[in-house]
């Protein structure tokens, strides 16, 4: 579906969220709060923020809207990638630099005081979500070689296989999708 919404031509349009994009990407119902817990207490730094702040695959993991958040959404998203779903290295570099840029948008654009960040996978795909309060779309500026910032969306644009924005009845989802080969 194409639409006419300032710089997300040629992107899937939002569409409300539904159970049916759950239930795809085979996201455990009924699991509100569930936490996985594994590995002893200062080990990986990875392990340790799965730990701490909860499970993204399980269920959305809140976290405080502030630049510090980042450094954890990317520790949770390399832990679940390199570690669970065994996927390249060099697909979980670029996943944790795209989970950096939508979180360091949600940060600054949103006024929200915090977001929630959910990893889904299904055979050969990943899927990262940030969801924030606002309902203000993001917006793909173009980029040029002197800009030193605006550059989030537009990585977003190129390194993954699909991007695009769900309006929510109260704010917004931004995820990205990622082919995967399945090991």
């Amino acid at each position: 579906m194409m639409g006419g919404m300032a710089g997300l031509e040629g992107m899937e349009q939002p569409r409300p969220r539904s159970g049916s994009a759950a239930a795809r990407w085979g996201l455990p119902e009924g699991l509100p709060g569930a936490r996985a817990r594994s590995g002893p207490p200062g080990g990986d730094p990875a392990a340790r923020a799965l730990e701490l702040v909860g499970d993204p695959t399980l269920d959305e993991v809140r976290l405080p809207s502030r630049p510090e958040s980042a450094f954890t959404a990317r520790r949770l998203t390399q832990s679940v990638l390199l570690k669970r779903w065994n996927v390249s290295q060099q697909l979980t570099e670029h996943a944790v630099l795209l989970v950096s840029e939508l979180v360091g948008n949600a940060v600054r654009h949103t006024g929200a005081r915090t977001f929630g960040l959910r990893m889904l996978r299904r055979r050969g795909w990943i899927r990262i979500e940030v969801r924030d309060p606002s309902r203000g779309l993001p917006c793909l500026m173009p980029v040029h070689e002197m800009d030193i910032s605006g550059r989030g969306l537009f990585l977003v644009d190129k390194l993954s296989d699909r991007w695009g924005v769900d309006l929510l009845p109260r704010g917004k989802t931004t995820w990205f999708e990622m082919r995967v080969i399945d090991r």
